[in-house]
């Protein structure tokens, strides 16, 4: 497979989110809000192709980095963290990943954080695939906050523009997105 540099991973990305993932019509978000169009990301990045593009496009966004891991709230991040450990080791750069679950189990281990053990004091990129408000991202970095893991840092493949920058600003996470949803048109 011919390596596709940044620009074309990116628009072969966007034509993917456009023609597969981008629905019109009425939806009710996980946030409560009503929208007339839904992005549904798992559509893509439990794709191949998707999987792909998503995982080597984040990875070049963090080419310039220092972090221990990376992961994301569990469902949106799931897809996104496996292909990125895959890819990460493809390229003979390997990055642990982790899921944070939305409550700790109840049974073996009782973690909410799965993966590779992170140490207090890890440095780690958290990724999701939308964000409207940014509540899931939010609450994955009020879980690592309890273990003393620092995220600062938050990746997404669309921001809907609807506050979740702001409202991650304000936990002290920087919120960088592959696209804006204007970029669609929408918004």
């Amino acid at each position: 497979m011919e390596k596709l540099n940044s620009a074309e991973l990116k628009k072969e990305l966007f034509d993917l989110l456009n023609r597969e993932a981008l629905k019109r019509g009425k939806f009710i978000l996980s946030s409560g809000k009503e929208s007339n169009y839904y992005l549904d990301g798992r559509i893509i990045t439990l794709s191949p192709q998707g999987a792909y593009l998503t995982a080597n496009i984040i990875l070049g966004m963090l080419k310039d980095d220092v972090f221990d891991a990376i992961g994301g709230p569990t469902l949106g991040a799931d897809p996104i963290t496996g292909a990125l450990a895959a890819i990460s080791y493809i390229n003979r750069q390997p990055v642990n990943t982790f899921i944070v679950r939305k409550q700790a189990k109840e049974h073996g281990t009782q973690q909410q954080v799965e993966g590779p053990a992170l140490k207090k004091g890890s440095r780690v990129v958290l990724v999701d695939d939308v964000a409207t408000s940014g509540k899931a991202i939010l609450e994955a970095k009020q879980a690592l906050d309890k273990i003393g893991v620092i995220a600062e840092k938050a990746i997404v493949i669309v921001d809907r523009n609807q506050g979740a920058a702001e409202s991650l600003a304000k936990a002290g996470l920087k919120l960088e997105s592959i696209f804006k949803i204007a970029d669609f048109g929408l918004g």
